[in-house]
């Protein structure tokens, strides 16, 4: 009887499993087909989260509350404030450091879902053996147990490699200085040779009118200054215009509504 009961799946569990487990499926997803890196870590957090769930209902609480708290909570939050600083866009230049790496990449993911659908394929789900003994004397003491018994080499080894990577990382992001920084004499003067704009650039704003960053400032000869308007803002289109007749437009506004007040002439020339 308890062998056929621990086989049997309740009406709650197989609830929480196509529930939760649709929910995975769709975080992993939008993981990988996220234009936005951000989005991305938020959608592999969720898939975190679900599987965590899934640890603390099938009796493993360590495993779930680890999954949360180390993964889920810190590392994932990490990856995710560091690509809100960063400012990873879907932007980013695609070309291949490594040549060839996307071709590896696909083989050594085509060999992983061939190891995981066989794997699948010779699972048996007749019976569950192995739970309760390893829960007997409790989850976290059962655990143990086995990490710094049984499998104490592999669990170092595990931690080695994991140390050796980071070390990996670290080194191969390191970019060393080959040549000798400028000194600021230095640079100035290279400014001066390509002839740069060496003052700092001129306000934006229409001279004794306003200074909105949005409206190029205007040179003796009444043309507008492309240095006192933002690249940015240049770009996006969102320069308003400062030609002659826009400034006749203006300026009939004013007086209509200096008429509309009823000031005098001198008043508005003042």
């Amino acid at each position: 009887m308890n062998s056929i009961a621990a086989s049997l799946t309740s009406t709650g569990e197989a609830v929480q499993f196509w529930i939760l487990g649709t929910v995975a499926v769709v975080g992993a997803l939008g993981t990988i087909l996220m234009k936005k890196a951000v989005h991305s870590a938020l959608s592999l957090a969720g898939t975190m989260i679900v599987l965590a769930v899934f640890y603390l209902a099938n009796g493993a609480y360590f495993l779930g509350i680890v999954q949360i708290v180390v993964y889920t909570g810190a590392i994932m939050m990490l990856f995710l404030f560091v690509v809100m600083l960063v400012g990873v866009t879907a932007a980013d230049s695609l070309k291949e450091t490594l040549r060839g790496q996307r071709w590896w990449a696909a083989v050594c993911g085509l060999g992983f879902g061939a190891l995981l659908v066989a794997g699948i394929g010779n699972a048996s789900l007749n019976s569950f053996t192995g739970l309760g003994q390893a829960n007997a004397g409790g989850n976290v003491e059962g655990l143990a147990a086995l990490i710094f018994t049984k499998y104490v080499f592999a669990f170092e080894i595990t931690g080695a490699l994991l140390i050796t990577a980071a070390v990996g990382a670290m080194v191969l992001t390191h970019r060393e200085r080959t040549e000798r920084a400028k000194t600021q004499r230095e640079m100035a003067e290279e400014r001066v040779r390509k002839g740069q704009h060496l003052p700092p650039l001129p306000a934006p704003g229409v001279y004794a009118r306003h200074n909105a960053v949005d409206i190029a400032g205007l040179l003796p000869d009444g043309t507008a200054s492309e240095l006192t308007v933002n690249k940015t803002l240049k770009d996006r289109g969102q320069i308003r215009d400062v030609s002659n007749e826009a400034i006749a437009d203006l300026k009939a506004l004013e007086q209509r509504s200096a008429e509309r007040l009823g000031r005098k002439e001198d008043e508005i020339k003042r």
